[in-house]
């Protein structure tokens, strides 16, 4: 399997600093973020949460995909949403304290249960889930 990578160019301090992060194996762009940005509660520009949230929705998506088809279902759409949420770290600092995973979709083949035990099996299975261990809460919320 490739290795991926990204990159970050830095200049300045935490509060008044600013970076850009490019995704330098696809090429797909480049984006700006600064730690004021990161923490405000409108979103301006890009965060390493987001980033997160996007590897996860779609790693997670082609979990579940998989696992429909493992269960003996075929999968038609999904629609998966990762909400990443940052938040204050009782040691210090700030830590990733809850991912929730809201989930819908349609597949041929599977009733309700099994779908939901796909979607279970997904997210105990899906490589970034696995990276994400140190999370205290994966939440999954089918719709």
């Amino acid at each position: 399997m490739p290795t991926r990578s990204a990159r970050t160019s830095w200049t300045g301090g935490l509060q008044d600093g600013a970076g850009q992060v490019e995704l330098t194996s696809s090429g797909a762009g480049k984006f700006d973020v600064t730690f004021p940005r990161r923490v405000a509660d409108a979103a301006e520009g890009t965060s390493p949460e987001e980033l997160i949230a996007a590897a996860h929705s779609s790693c997670y998506s082609m979990a579940l995909s998989a696992e429909i088809a493992n269960a003996g279902g075929t999968p038609v759409s999904l629609d998966v949403t990762a909400d990443v949420d940052l938040g204050p770290d009782p040691a210090g600092g700030f830590r990733i304290r809850k991912i929730t995973l809201t989930v819908g979709g349609r597949a041929d083949g599977l009733d309700a249960e099994g779908f939901a035990a796909a979607a279970e099996a997904a997210k105990k299975g899906c490589p970034v889930s696995k990276a994400l261990a140190g999370v205290d809460v994966i939440e999954l919320v089918l719709v």
